[in-house]
């Protein structure tokens, strides 16, 4: 058969693949409109979502803005207009919030840094090293989890009080640089998913635990340190019970001690109490846009294996 002559076969094959193409082909558009609409609705819950978890922050920067007779009128004024920015001003003239500020950062950075030390370092005792009763030191460190800080409270205060520390910041620093039974299994199961030939690389190199744990442990670690980290600050930071108890002085207190004694000395002057919840919200964003790289992918890879 020479190639101008019709191929019967392959005419038939061909008309067959087009009709099955045609035939699908409203099956295919179908699906296509149905994938894109369930985007769209999902992308569009997103964002109702988000807006409605944002209301509260939105309203609180509004209510910083306003004059005090602006605050509880109804239908609720959002933008408010003159923006009152005075109210950050006069803020500072009522008490020294700055101070405040200072001593919250200088708490929560001394926090997070014992933190990491610490915990960092008896992750990598527990994950690594090998020593009699290992499994049941750690039993017990996490058995302290369980352990409301209610109930250590009295104890400590007996026990900062006979050290001379209560009215500095020492209670609220010192016990971090000495772990804490979360950050240390937080770290240790990050650890976990390091290769073991990395260590034993290491140790057929003639490095120790310490150059180890320094050198390989800690570099592959950022983003279970960047969790750890922005836990330990936020705690820090949002810390009400420790420097109302151990704190008895104006110039020692912190943010939120700060924000409870306005609330005293104002007598309810909501927009001055809100322009300092505001500038007490800043670190905590900044420290999270900062790291939430690293935090997402300590939170996703750690706890991977057991």
């Amino acid at each position: 058969m020479s190639a101008g002559e019709a191929n019967p076969i392959r005419d038939a094959q061909t008309t067959a693949i087009a009709g099955a193409v045609t035939a699908t082909q409203p099956g295919l558009m179908t699906y296509r409109i149905l994938h894109i609409g369930g985007r769209v609705l999902l992308y569009a819950l997103l964002i109702i979502v988000g807006m409605t978890m944002l209301l509260p922050l939105l309203w609180m920067i509004s209510t910083s803005l306003k004059h005090p007779g602006e605050i509880f009128i109804l239908p609720p004024k959002w933008l408010p207009n003159p923006p009152q920015w005075g109210n950050y001003v006069q803020l500072f003239d009522v008490l020294p919030f700055g101070l405040f500020v200072f001593n919250s950062i200088k708490i929560a950075v001394l926090a997070t840094v014992g933190a990491l030390l610490s915990c960092s370092m008896a992750a990598f005792a527990f994950a690594r090293m090998r020593f009699p009763g290992r499994n049941f030191i750690f039993a017990v460190a996490l058995s302290t989890l369980m352990i409301p800080f209610h109930v250590t409270l009295i104890p400590l205060f007996a026990l900062y009080r006979d050290l001379g520390w209560l009215g500095t910041h020492l209670p609220l620093t010192v016990p971090f640089f000495f772990g804490a039974a979360f950050g240390i299994f937080l770290m240790r199961q990050f650890y976990l998913t390091i290769p073991q030939e990395l260590v034993e690389a290491a140790r057929i190199d003639g490095c120790n635990f310490i150059q180890i744990y320094y050198r390989i442990f800690l570099p592959l670690s950022k983003p279970a340190l960047a969790t750890l980290g922005i836990f330990t600050f936020l705690g820090s930071w949002n810390n009400l019970m420790g420097p109302l108890i151990f704190l008895t002085k104006v110039e020692s207190m912190t943010v939120t001690l700060g924000l409870t004694l306005l609330t005293g000395q104002t007598g309810g002057r909501w927009e001055l109490i809100q322009a300092g919840a505001v500038i007490s919200i800043l670190p905590i964003i900044v420290m999270f846009f900062l790291g939430q790289e690293h935090f997402i992918q300590g939170i996703a890879r750690t706890g991977l294996k057991g």
